[in-house]
């Protein structure tokens, strides 16, 4: 039995019930927080109020992490309403390019085979290594080349290997769907610009931040089965956890998955002294990161 394993099968179930406990009003209440931010801003945007350019990186960070509350929505969790997932996960996909229907299956193939680099889709080709895939991979490039191949394909009905058969008409509707709602939205390019500045150029400008986020996730984690081995928590501040929906607590979430975005800091204290891979920060990561970088180009010599 792994470390992860072993922990999960000793918690009193009165404490499973407990950190699994999930809540309408903790998630609707965070909900109306970060969309209500975008919104304010994106209006302030559109309008061209004072210093409405020195916003666009605050938008961009706050659209682009709806990706961990459309992540979130997937083993639907941060609302006790089933409804209230899906629809939210659909709307956050929608905001940020990636549909809600084919992430589910994506993403728990992921949780399914975390750090295999034969069956995790997350490590398909391998590991990135070097100056110039740590560079393109910040920038966000493959991100939008993924997402829009994988939209044109579920339109096509050819969702991939991760989504089952009878998925298939469901992907391929969503995808459809999405695809239309984007041509109205580049049609109303023809009388003003104010979705290129309120929403697709900030996504442009907040994506390294999510870029670097999700490489703090798995990043040099050894390629093993034990979730504490193969898994990173970022111990960073509240202003971060918040736009993140708390999931800087990976290994908590990756060990015990059913636990909510608001019960995470719980299941992180009880797990203090078992991870085995810890950051002090996304700047110490990133440092870390960077410094290993220059050893794999010493060792190439």
């Amino acid at each position: 039995m792994s470390d992860h394993k072993a922990f999960l099968s000793a918690l009193p179930e009165e404490t499973r019930r407990a950190l699994t406990e999930r809540s309408d009003g903790h998630g609707l209440a965070r909900l109306a927080l970060h969309l209500g931010l975008i919104a304010a801003i994106g209006v302030w945007i559109a309008a061209e109020g004072p210093f409405w350019a020195a916003l666009l990186p605050l938008q961009g960070v706050l659209i682009v992490f709806l990706f961990t509350l459309q992540h979130e929505c997937t083993h639907k969790t941060p609302f006790r309403s089933e409804w209230v997932n899906e629809a939210v996960g659909r709307l956050s996909g929608l905001m940020i390019l990636q549909p809600f229907e084919w992430f589910r299956y994506y993403h728990l193939a992921h949780h399914r085979h975390t750090g295999d680099p034969g069956r995790d889709p997350e490590l398909a080709g391998g590991p990135r290594r070097g100056w110039a895939a740590f560079w393109i991979g910040l920038s966000g490039w493959g991100y939008w080349r993924h997402n829009i191949g994988v939209l044109i394909a579920n339109a096509a009905g050819r969702p991939g290997p991760h989504a089952p058969a009878r998925a298939a008409g469901r992907i391929a509707w969503e995808a459809r769907l999405m695809l239309a709602l984007y041509l109205l939205a580049a049609l109303s390019f023809v009388w003003t610009d104010a979705l290129l500045w309120a929403w697709l150029a900030p996504m442009a400008i907040g994506m390294p931040a999510l870029r670097l986020y999700l490489l703090a996730e798995h990043g040099r984690c050894p390629m093993v089965a034990d979730m504490f081995a193969n898994t990173r928590t970022t111990f960073t501040n509240a202003v971060v956890r918040f736009v993140a929906w708390n999931m800087p607590y990976h290994t908590e979430h990756h060990v015990f998955p059913a636990v909510p975005f608001h019960r995470l800091p719980d299941l992180a204290r009880l797990m203090s002294g078992k991870r085995e891979n810890e950051a002090q920060g996304f700047r110490r990561f990133a440092a870390r990161y960077v410094a290993g970088i220059g050893r794999e180009r010493e060792g190439e010599r």
